[in-house]
């Protein structure tokens, strides 16, 4: 173990609490966790509407790369529901299962037309043996590994509405399990049988909490936590890494020798008062905001929804990207269960991407009810409306050069930048991997022992689950 040293956590989300229970639950007693925020969870947290809707911060599902996680949220809470993931398409006018290149026998004659002639291509220049330009950009990649048809009839208009950048933008090598590939025999195969596909991904499977929404798994950890060691309401406004201090927006001075922090990395870079060469790199951190639009029904929906989770809309008379059945992840979402419903979506925004705030909720709801998802005369007696300005870390083109000059530069300065906008890796920014990034920084700093998942994402990201052997120390989850 390492010599004591002060340790300030900065964040109570996932990665800030995970980091602080490790600290605990490894004997550490010099560790304080600060948090704005007057609840944990940060964006994994709900909100009871005051129409008693219950809503996570966007589609969060709970499936897991590693055997800690695993053990740790069992231990955190005891009723959870079991689901087979149902993940769907809606375009041109009807539900096509995802990955959506394997379901492209549901689309109208002209559109699985123009996408089998880009999969052919693909599948020819593959076989011709030329060597392939390596893909400067998103873009690119998906013209290299779909074709021109898949590209233009899904891939490229849903990802501009999901990232709310243009995929050109956006760099090539963050995918790993992020985007399913195309499997060639396997298209033609389900567009032979007429066979439906949905069994692609490492959330095939997931599991979400009986009650209390996702928010519930880290109000839980924090109630582990020891109570004298967590400031919520407490709001940093200055580090200076030289003097190791914090400053607190009350005007309070907190000291430290190393730093957790899992504010967004261009947040901390702004407010590092003894560092201009680092804080002159925050504008070039580009990220997207998240508006969580939630519609609460009072009556069940159709029984097209019966068994869906959630699903993805690229057309443009559409503002969401996803629309999450809500009610179907626990009946305890809603006030009355049984008898009523919700409906989660989430708009993208950014400065390529404007939204109207004051608009987007109902815009959402005329959407539905135009495309015939939502009756018109459907009794709504809940909207919910969040925005999130830091949404998705986003995985622009010279991101991955920029963070190789800032993350060394602070580890240097004791500080560790880690959490889905710490890191702003979002190939391991579920919650899985942003807990473990805390539960590895504290190990690092008091065993010695290397953080997997920040630095090495296809490794953590390999099927199967990541071991005890991969984790130093004894490894167990204590109550």
């Amino acid at each position: 173990m390492a010599d004591r040293q002060n340790i300030v956590v900065l964040g109570a989300g996932p990665t800030g609490l995970s980091a602080a229970w490790r600290l605990q639950e490894l004997g550490h007693s010099d560790w304080l966790l600060l948090d704005a925020a007057d609840e944990p969870g940060g964006l994994a947290c709900s909100v009871v509407d005051d129409a008693g809707f219950t809503w996570d911060m966007g589609g969060h599902v709970v499936f897991s790369h590693y055997e800690y996680f695993d053990r740790l949220l069992d231990s955190l809470i005891s009723e959870w529901l079991e689901h087979q993931r149902e993940s769907w398409v809606w375009i041109r006018e009807r539900f096509i299962p995802y990955p959506f290149q394997h379901n492209i026998w549901k689309l109208p004659a002209e559109d699985m037309a123009r996408c089998i002639d880009g999969l052919l291509e693909v599948e020819a220049s593959r076989l011709s043996g030329k060597p392939q330009n390596k893909p400067a950009n998103f873009a690119q990649w998906i013209a290299q590994n779909f074709g021109p048809g898949l590209a233009d009839v899904f891939m490229t208009p849903y990802n501009r509405k999901v990232w709310a950048y243009d995929p050109s933008k956006l760099a090539a090598a963050w995918m790993g399990e992020r985007v399913a590939t195309v499997d060639l025999k396997r298209s033609i195969h389900n567009l032979i049988f007429k066979r439906d596909d949905v069994s692609w991904g490492p959330n095939a499977r997931f599991r979400f909490p009986l009650h209390g929404g996702t928010g519930a798994i880290w109000k839980a950890l924090a109630n582990r936590l020891d109570p004298a060691r967590v400031r919520l309401k407490s709001t940093v406004v200055a580090v200076d890494t030289t003097k190791k201090t914090l400053r607190l927006s009350d005007g309070s001075v907190v000291n430290y020798d190393k730093l957790i922090s899992t504010m967004p990395l261009d947040t901390l870079l702004r407010i590092i008062v003894d560092q201009p060469a680092l804080t002159a790199l925050a504008p070039g951190f580009v990220h997207s905001s998240t508006h969580v639009i939630g519609i609460g029904i009072d009556e069940k929906l159709s029984d097209a929804f019966a068994t869906k989770c959630w699903m993805y809309f690229s057309e443009p008379q559409f503002p969401f990207y996803r629309m999450t059945v809500f009610s179907n992840y626990s009946p305890n979402n809603v006030p009355i269960p049984g008898r009523q419903s919700s409906l989660m979506c989430e708009v993208a925004e950014s400065p390529d991407t404007p939204i109207d705030g004051a608009t987007v909720t109902q815009r959402c709801i005329d959407s539905l009810q135009d495309a015939g998802l939502l009756r018109k005369e459907a009794p709504i007696i809940s909207r919910f409306h969040r925005r999130l300005e830091h949404g998705y870390p986003t995985p622009f083109v010279l991101r991955d050069e920029l963070l190789s000059r800032v993350e060394p530069a602070l580890v240097k300065l004791g500080i560790f930048s880690r959490g889905r906008f710490g890191g702003w890796k979002y190939e391991v920014s579920n919650q899985d991997h942003s807990s473990m990034q805390g539960v590895e920084a504290a190990n690092h700093l008091l065993l010695g022992t290397p953080e997997l998942t920040i630095h090495d994402p296809e490794l953590v990201n390999r099927p199967g689950k990541r071991t005890l052997a991969e984790l130093p120390g004894d490894g167990k989850v204590r109550a």
